[in-house]
């Protein structure tokens, strides 16, 4: 089935997911997120989905936020970031960690630009197989925002603190070869559509019941604290939106938004 914004379809037990917003280098808008959490909804209720692979149409992957479109109106910014709980994922956290969150194994296929809001979906995944030329970055100090999405979970879990934070305040952008070094990436891939599609078959060698609980298992171990790492995020993203001069900041950078989707 197609949403406004995501394809999904199911075959051979594999779910493909693909951000379908190609004249904008997948960027997000508010129907991206939304349309990217009904999928995971949806994934989450077929049981007979046993390996996710998501993918971008075009010539990204994801480029990150579309600044414009999402910030143009405060009241998109209070859909993204509201909670009921401050442990809770908001609309912005649930794009990611929704990922993390579904009972199988979930494979992020990167191409072209993963910038931003794109990486923070793209480690959401359980696994991250990108093209040799793709390019990768935490982006969002650009706009004068801290990197808000859920993606610290990963994170803490795969690169040292002082790494991670090098990528997230100077908004570096960093070729594949680098991002393996790093390990953000599980591998550099040549046909990254055909060794994600290799790595999803054999997945599905094994039991799902195996798979589910490794999963889970490995994700308690590596990162025991995602409520209370989900609320800082958010409280400090707020923190920063409410502060004079980030608002100012925040405004000049709406005035160059080609820098993440051209």
């Amino acid at each position: 089935m197609d949403n406004e914004r995501v394809s999904f379809t199911v075959k051979d037990h594999i779910g493909f997911v693909r951000l379908n917003r190609p004249e904008k280098h997948n960027a997000l808008d508010m129907a991206m997120f939304k349309s990217i959490n009904r999928v995971i909804r949806q994934i989450r209720k077929n049981r007979d989905i046993r390996v996710v692979i998501v993918s971008g149409v075009g010539e990204s992957f994801c480029s990150g936020l579309d600044t414009k479109s999402v910030l143009k109106s405060p009241i998109n910014g209070i859909k993204l970031l509201w909670k009921w709980l401050p442990g809770n994922a908001n609309l912005a956290q649930k794009v990611v960690v929704g990922w993390r969150r579904l009972a199988v194994p979930v494979i992020m296929e990167i191409h072209g630009k993963c910038w931003g809001g794109g990486m923070q979906i793209a480690l959401g995944g359980d696994f991250r197989i990108a093209h040799k030329d793709a390019s990768l970055s935490i982006m969002e100090t650009r706009w004068g925002l801290i990197p808000d999405m859920g993606g610290t979970l990963a994170l803490r879990e795969s690169l040292a603190a002082d790494r991670a934070m090098q990528l997230a305040m100077t908004s570096k952008i960093i070729g594949a070869e680098e991002a393996l070094s790093l390990g953000l990436v599980t591998k550099i891939s040549d046909a990254p559509e055909s060794d994600s599609l290799s790595l999803a078959n054999e997945l599905l060698q094994r039991s799902p019941d195996t798979n589910k609980e490794i999963k889970r298992l490995y994700h308690q171990v590596w990162c025991r604290k995602e409520r209370r790492i989900l609320a800082s995020e958010t409280w400090r993203q707020w923190k920063i939106l409410m502060g004079k001069n980030q608002k100012i900041a925040v405004k000049r950078a709406l005035g160059n938004t080609s820098i993440e989707f051209k």
